[in-house]
Order: C-alpha cells, then structure tokens, then sequence
C-alpha cells in the first residue's frame, strides 16, 4: 500500500484533475485506490466525478481550545510565551486570554502550564464524507466547518479515519489545499512521494519553487507535473525543478476535452482522458 500526496503551493492549477486522472489510471491497472480530498475548505473531488451531494456524514470530526481555569492560573505567563500561534495574550497583571481563530489546538499550552490551569474544551470543526465511486475506487472528504480558521486538525482527524480502512486499498492519494501552510502540511505528513502540480506561469513558478522546498524539508520525495504545458513558457518551471533537484515526471497538453468534462463533471465517463498522464 503506498501513500502519495497531491500538492503544488498555487490554487488553479489542476491538484484534483491530476488526483483524479492518476487514481483513473491506477484502477485501469487493477488497482484498489482510495482518493482523499484534504482541502477541507472547498473539496470538489466530488463535483468533478459527477457526484450531485455527498452521502450522509460518517463522522463529526472535533478539536481542541485551550479554557483557562481562573481559579488555578497565577498568571504565570508560560502559556503565553509557548504559543507559537501567538493565540494566548496577556493584558498587564490579568489572565490569560484565549483567541480561537488563531489555535491551532497544538496543546503546547496545556502541557507547559505548571499548575494545570488549561483544560481542554471539545468543539465540532468538520464532517468526513465516505462514496464508493466504481469498482475499487472510494472517495473520502473532509469538509470543515463555516467560520474554522484553522482547519488542519480536520485534515489529521480525516487521515486518522483513512488508517482505519486504509489495508483495503492498494494506493491512497492525498489531494492536498492549495498554498505552503499547516492544513497543506498536515495533508502532507507521513507520505512516501508527492507530486507537485504546476503551470507555466510566473506566479505558478513562484509557488512551485516554494512546495519544492517544503517538501526537502519534510524529506518527501518529489516530482513535478507540468499542467497546460504547452500554453506558457516552461523555462521557468524547468529551471525551478532542475534547482531543486527534482525531475519532471509528467506533462499534460491543454485538452479542450479535458476543460468541458472538468466543467461537466464527466471524468468517470470518458476512460480515454487517463491517457493524457502518458
């Protein structure tokens, strides 16, 4: 069972084509894959397989804020200067305050805190959605909630469902959000490859150059995919990945069929698009 991730730092340019065009190739082969949508804030794997709503939730995924107990904290301060998230301020001789938009429910401050005045308060972040699209081919999602500023613990509660089910496939592709932040990374740890998607644009370039050092520092292996290849002007794209060490593995040519069963969400229905990954 191999896990490989689907990145690429910059929105647009075909993560969740790519995710699903390689998982369409693998079933060709006769492989049992399980594709997982980790851009929690606007998963679409489904719309673009066609798929009008997800199946009933089968699981409420939760995190984790900081609540300081007044009658235990001596304003000691160290929750204050062990939060990286700088979520816990302290007005000048008052307690602690939390601000839960910035938490990323690390638990750094409940640990540290040497009087045990931080407890944990349990608050519903998310949904996990489970579709068997064909024969050997399921789609999980995690969807967070309207209003979560930090959804990465969605994203770690969504692989934690994976292991569960995960010796009944044969492949796991981990479709990750756009950009270089924590619900990117925690989509990205512990996989064994990543394929970076790109396109041969300035601001595409920029964004492969910086997933690429991400990756080197997460010791993930990586390749490059190349999307609409042929429509910019790749030296950029070549120069990056040649810099960072990293081979171009794929390019895929601007496919005016590719574009209208994108829209259409007519992926499953038309088995000749898998061959644009050749």
């Amino acid at each position: 069972m191999k896990k490989i991730a689907v990145t690429g730092g910059k929105g647009g340019t075909g993560k969740s084509t790519f995710s699903i065009l390689f998982a369409l190739k693998e079933i060709s082969r006769r492989k049992k894959v399980l594709l997982v949508d980790c851009d929690v804030e606007c998963p679409n794997d489904y719309i673009i397989l066609g798929i009008k709503k997800l199946e009933d939730s089968l699981k409420k995924t939760y995190t984790y804020y900081p609540e300081i107990l007044k009658s235990k904290c001596t304003k000691c301060g160290m929750c204050v200067k062990s939060c990286r998230s700088n979520a816990i301020f302290q007005p000048k001789g008052k307690f602690p305050q939390i601000n839960e938009e910035l938490c990323s429910s690390c638990g750094v401050c409940w640990t540290i805190c040497p009087e045990k005045a931080i407890i944990k308060k349990k608050v519903e972040n998310g949904e996990i959605y489970l579709n068997e699209i064909k024969n050997n081919f399921t789609l999980v999602t995690g969807i967070s909630k309207p209003g979560i500023r930090e959804t990465s613990p969605v994203v770690k509660e969504t692989k934690q469902f994976v292991e569960t089910m995960m010796h009944n496939f044969d492949l796991i592709i981990y479709d990750t959000a756009a950009g270089s932040h924590c619900t990117v990374m925690a989509a990205l740890e512990g996989v064994e490859k990543a394929y970076a998607v790109t396109e041969p644009t300035p601001v595409g370039a920029h964004d492969l150059n910086i997933i690429l050092k991400v990756l080197k520092v997460m010791k993930i292996r990586s390749e490059v995919v190349a999307n609409q290849y042929d429509v910019g002007d790749m030296k950029k794209i070549i120069n990056i990945a040649r810099e960072n060490k990293t081979q171009i593995s794929v390019r895929i040519l601007y496919n005016k069929v590719l574009a209208k069963d994108y829209s259409s969400g007519n992926f499953l229905h038309n088995e000749s698009l898998i061959h644009l990954l050749d």
